[in-house]
């Protein structure tokens, strides 16, 4: 029931994936878990253990997923060569920790869980996964020993002295690679040696493109060889990747075309940091690798994504370089018609789940709209010849007269309208604004949001008129019923068929002079209701409720200002009554109501309105958003750019998998600073780790 309820509440007001653990290791388990035939025990293997922490849907390009199979060993703390549900719960809370990382590394080690890491037990696990050609690593240096201690006074490690020297140990590695590739003891080395040093070191935690230009980090001197000063610089840009990545971004949002210069990312830089400045050959270094595709010396988020995000690679579908010209023209072709379909396609997906939520919102609040509009066809100031006192005595009198299907009179063709008429104006909201967003930083300037807003209000008049003077005569004609004796009640159809197709847009310029304000002002409102007082952010969407408030909120000055227009449009477009007055047009309309009822009769029913329009459009974008997440566009989970590379985003993007795998993902990271081959030998299922160690060769 409590899970149940938690549900509900992440629907309604959002959600950050506070999950219970203890509910979620339990299905987990049960969803993995293997059956002993002999006890019918449920147990995990260190297989069903890899499906259940490594998710198949993730990307392992940088690390192998058998590799998860270590953390087996960590998991399995009775050495039973199996897990049992308790053995996998406790698992998960570690995981649930702050230091999960650190400590799980640490588990590993301690293979007989003394709560200390002993050498011996340690350089042999060492030992195990390093290649006979890699880069030897001296555990006798003065580094090292500070750490463990001299070879006649070694000492156990405990665990906050075992997760420092995990922290500097991948630095001491590059030290002592370093020291070994200079053999002229000049303090300098070749690129391909430095390359080869990255790769065994660093290859799990950079990205690809970072890894394939290694060598042309030799370019930003003036020799063709690279200094130690150089490589600690690289190394400390590795170590301050999400730094670079906050301040990419808070300093592209200050440019106004989303690029900087190295100038503006150190002006950035002395702003957010206090103590983690950035030397000038770290700034250059990080200048080169992410300009080398854009040598202007202005770059864009994308340009820095490829350098800082590790989940950055080249698409592995990229090899059609040696295709002959003719085949390479008709691939173009393919993939010009397959682009323009999928645009095709996404409009189409766009404009059904607006149709949708168009319907659903005009349903919900379709007594108001009826109450509104026999409000502002009122015309008469004598209290003896008005029907309604007020927007609640008319509810009153059409539940009296007309019964509660009265609130509905019209609902129909409202309902089959409604749907193109919101879908056009999402759509075409969505495609304009897509069209002024700065693709590199998200951001559109605010007269652009106005110009998409407009754009879709004035489209939608398409659909919009014909339907609204359509559901106005069926609202009004139920009143007329009970004020003359005998009037007969017309249908949709006859309403269409006796109007024509030019009496149908009969008020179209009025129209369009309330419908391109509204929506000028309501998408623009909303986008930034949204984002600056609800938070949404790429990586933090918003409950059910919070969208509802937005777009209500969002709602009320865009119906409010706008119901003069409104007044004046269904006074067009209401049939006169004998002894009313007959407009000729949008002007004289105005002028009548002005001289005859005073200034107060342009706000007619507009409370009514404000109460309508709001929760309407409310409910129309939260149902059109929530309908994106539920019916995603195929395909739309990743983009595919021309040059054939797979691009995760703009910048590091938040990471969507679920944070036990997060967990041990970063863990793995961290012993693989040891060496990147670590994990790749399995342990023979009928060994224990310690026996494992034991039966190993020194």
């Amino acid at each position: 029931m409590s899970s149940i309820k938690e549900t509900v509440k992440a629907s309604l007001v959002g959600s950050k994936d506070d999950s219970q653990l203890s509910h979620q290791a339990q299905a987990n388990f049960l969803r993995h878990a293997e059956k002993d035939e002999q006890t019918g025990e449920l147990y995990m293997s260190e297989d069903s253990f890899i499906e259940a922490i490594a998710p198949k849907q993730e990307d392992y390009h940088k690390i192998k997923r058998e590799q998860y199979g270590i953390l087996f060993q960590v998991a399995d703390r009775r050495r039973a060569g199996r897990l049992s549900l308790s053995d996998w719960a406790t698992f998960e809370n570690l995981l649930a920790k702050p230091d999960a990382e650190y400590e799980i590394a640490f588990r590993l080690f301690d293979v007989e869980g003394t709560g200390a890491v002993n050498f011996d037990n340690f350089q042999k696990l060492y030992n195990l996964s390093k290649s006979a050609d890699s880069i030897p690593f001296d555990w006798n240096s003065e580094w090292a020993s500070l750490y463990t201690g001299r070879t006649k006074t070694r000492h156990d490690m405990t665990y906050p002295q075992f997760a420092q020297m995990l922290r500097g140990l991948q630095g001491e590695r590059i030290r002592q690679a370093f020291h070994l590739m200079d053999k002229d003891g000049d303090g300098y080395i070749e690129p391909e040696d430095f390359q080869r040093i990255i790769l065994e070191t660093s290859k799990h935690k950079l990205s690809d493109y970072l890894l394939d230009n290694l060598p042309s980090l030799c370019n930003i001197s003036a020799g063709s060889k690279i200094s130690y000063a150089t490589v600690r610089a690289f190394q400390n840009i590795m170590r301050e990747m999400d730094m670079i990545d906050l301040i990419v971004r808070e300093a592209t949002k200050k440019s106004d075309d989303g690029k900087i210069t190295r100038t503006d990312f150190l002006n950035e830089a002395a702003r957010i940091t206090r103590f983690s400045l950035f030397t000038p050959m770290e700034a250059d270094i990080l200048f080169h690798f992410a300009g080398l595709d854009a040598p202007s010396g202005r770059l864009a988020q994308k340009d820095f994504a490829k350098v800082i995000d590790s989940s950055w690679r080249t698409s592995f579908a990229v090899a059609g370089q040696a295709i002959s010209s003719a085949s390479g023209a008709a691939h173009k072709a393919a993939e010009k018609t397959k682009s323009l379909l999928h645009s095709v396609l996404e409009s189409a997906h766009h404009f059904a789940l607006g149709s949708i939520a168009g319907a659903f919102g005009a349903f919900m609040v379709y007594p108001i709209d009826l109450v509104k509009t026999r409000m502002q066809n009122q015309r008469s100031n004598r209290p003896g010849e008005r029907l309604y006192n007020n927007s609640i005595d008319c509810f009153r009198k059409v539940i009296r007269n007309e019964g509660f299907l009265g609130l509905y009179s019209g609902v129909l063709p409202q309902l089959i309208g409604v749907a193109p008429e919101k879908a056009i104006k999402l759509t075409v909201n969505d495609l304009v604004r897509g069209h002024f967003t700065n693709k590199e930083n998200g951001k559109i300037w605010y007269p652009y949001e106005i110009l998409a807003g407009g754009t879709a209000g004035g489209c939608q008049v398409i659909f919009t008129n014909p339907l609204e003077i359509v559901k106005i005569r069926l609202q009004v004609q139920g009143e007329i019923a009970k004020t003359l004796d005998g009037a007969p009640r017309r249908s949709a159809l006859w309403i269409v068929k006796n109007l024509g197709l030019v009496g149908l847009y009969k008020g179209a310029s009025a129209c369009l002079l309330r419908d391109v304000p509204f929506s000028a002002i309501y998408f623009p409102t909303y986008a930034h209701l949204k984002s600056d007082l609800f938070g949404e952010t790429p990586t933090q969407k918003l409950g059910i409720v919070q969208l509802l408030t937005a777009g209500a909120i969002a709602g009320m000055p865009a119906a409010y200002l706008t119901t003069p227009c409104d007044v004046i449009k269904t006074r067009l477009q209401v049939e006169a009554r004998k002894g009313d007055t007959k407009y000729t047009g949008l002007r004289h309309c105005a002028q009548t109501i002005l001289r005859e009822e005073g200034f107060k009769a342009f706000f007619k029913g507009g409370p009514a309105r404000i109460i309508r329009s709001s929760p309407q459009f409310g409910f129309t974008l939260a149902a059109y958003e929530l309908l994106q997440g539920w019916l995603p566009m195929p395909g739309s989970h990743e983009e595919i750019t021309p040059a054939g590379q797979i691009e995760p985003g703009v910048g590091l993007q938040g990471a969507k998998a679920p944070l036990p795998y997060l967990r041990s993902r970063n863990a793995l990271k961290l012993i693989m600073d040891l060496d990147v081959n670590f994990g790749r030998i399995k342990i023979p299922q009928s060994q224990s780790w310690p026996s494992f160690l034991q039966n190993s060769k020194q």
